[in-house]
């Protein structure tokens, strides 16, 4: 696909979040200097697809200004101020009517929140999730960043369609 059509698509994809309006959620609160972020429990299958997260995010350099709340840093990557979040191992995502997208051949769930977006990938086990602030709109455009993590997890055979 050529990116022009690429860039369209995903611009389409943006404005239908935009339209489906804002639900509750917020993808991050600031303590001491860093960033609260909760991941699930390890899993090894995150360990190929977190060594393929982008080293940089819509221009954004990784970071690791952030502290865990709960479960394993290595399955944590931020970007950026604000930040972007990437968490690995979180369940499978089952049959959704949240608006799904097709970015690169890999599926995402679009939930909107108080403060953006989360993506979270749709028949992948274990799951990536995505939380991106509304700073960095349209949305949509910062997954092609994670496509390659996202294509290292199994498959569940589920897609959007």
């Amino acid at each position: 696909m050529h990116r022009a059509a690429r860039r369209r698509r995903l611009l389409v994809a943006a404005a239908g979040l935009l339209v489906l309006g804002v639900a509750g959620g917020v993808l991050y609160a600031v303590r001491h200097h860093g960033i609260e972020v909760a991941a699930p429990p390890h899993s090894r299958a995150c360990e190929a697809a977190m060594s393929l997260m982008p080293s940089t995010v819509a221009r954004q350099p990784a970071s690791d200004a952030f502290v865990a709340a709960k479960g394993d840093p290595r399955d944590i990557r931020v970007w950026g101020d604000p930040v972007v979040i990437a968490t690995c191992g979180w369940p499978a995502l089952g049959p959704t009517s949240e608006q799904c997208l097709d970015v690169d051949g890999v599926d995402w769930v679009a939930q909107p929140l108080s403060d953006g977006v989360r993506f979270t990938t749709f028949g992948r086990a274990p799951a990536i999730e995505v939380l991106v602030p509304h700073a960095y709109d349209p949305a949509p455009l910062l997954l092609p960043a994670f496509g390659p993590a996202a294509k290292a997890l199994p498959s569940t055979g589920r897609t959007c369609s």
